[in-house]
């Protein structure tokens, strides 16, 4: 099978296919061996072990992957590309589905698995709020848009920082590891993409803390104090776990850490309505 690190080579195989990246499906083919190499670096992957990778496209991670010693597990949502990745797969220790990652019974995985994928644009946030939630991976390698890389690893107070800040600190260690060019894709998107590692700490989903984070930043101009009274809670009690969390009555959320919210929700306790 000819490289598939060459952005001529991936458009001869689509078009000897008749196919053509789907912009609907975010499809942003990985085209740059020095970038594929780090991210397999970056995986630390030991011989025979399970990987896990949703949007594998033509299969250039996913060959990757293989070689390096991993048994991967591809999920892809776009079965046009089926008869595609049989030939760049062939021989190679992967298990393919082709599923929608976003109603996959993530259940069926191993905790403390390793998840590595270039994720379709289209749906990055939804997927990783799922899989932070499910807690099944120990470590994810992740390649994607810088805007929610930016989003994840934000600290309170910064034009970024929200709810998948919030769900990223409350469930893992957030690093960026290295930005990737617009010229690394084929086709090229127009935004520069990064790599990023979340690796899970193991707390359980919460809930009743993330309804309590969703209120707060119902209307980011407005103070917490007033969200919370919107979302039902009384104003006497939230004034009280706010002096009880040690915070200031005026305070806005985007200026509150994951400890805060969560001294705040034990002080707060369930809404009124």
């Amino acid at each position: 099978m000819p490289s598939l690190t060459k952005p001529s080579t991936v458009r001869a195989l689509l078009e000897r296919h008749g196919l053509a990246a789907d912009k609907r499906l975010g499809q942003n083919f990985l085209v740059d061996a020095g970038l594929l190499e780090a991210i397999v670096r970056a995986a630390r992957i030991e011989p025979g072990q399970e990987v896990w990778e949703v949007g594998p496209g033509l299969g250039t991670l996913t060959q990757a992957l293989a070689r390096a010693g991993a048994r991967v597990h591809a999920i892809e949502k776009d079965e046009r590309l089926a008869p595609v990745l049989s030939e760049t797969l062939a021989n190679l220790p992967v298990e393919l589905e082709f599923a929608d990652a976003l109603d996959y019974d993530w259940s069926r995985v191993p905790p403390g698995s390793l998840f590595v994928a270039n994720l379709p644009y289209n749906v990055a946030t939804p997927l990783l709020t799922t899989l932070l939630r499910e807690g099944r991976f120990g470590r994810m390698l992740v390649l994607l848009q810088r805007e929610v890389a930016e989003r994840l690893a934000a600290a309170p107070g910064t034009p970024a920082y929200g709810l998948l800040s919030l769900r990223a600190a409350h469930h893992a260690r957030v690093r960026k590891l290295r930005d990737f060019p617009p010229e690394a894709f084929y086709p090229r998107p127009k935004v520069t993409s990064t790599l990023v590692e979340l690796e899970h700490t193991g707390a359980p989903d919460d809930p009743e803390l993330f309804r309590l984070i969703e209120a707060a930043f119902a209307q980011r101009r407005k103070t917490l104090r007033k969200n919370l009274e919107q979302a039902g809670w009384p104003r006497a009690r939230v004034l009280a776990a706010l002096e009880a969390a040690g915070l200031e009555p005026m305070v806005r959320a985007e200026r509150l850490g994951i400890e805060d919210f969560r001294k705040l929700h034990a002080a707060l306790g369930a809404p009124a309505s």
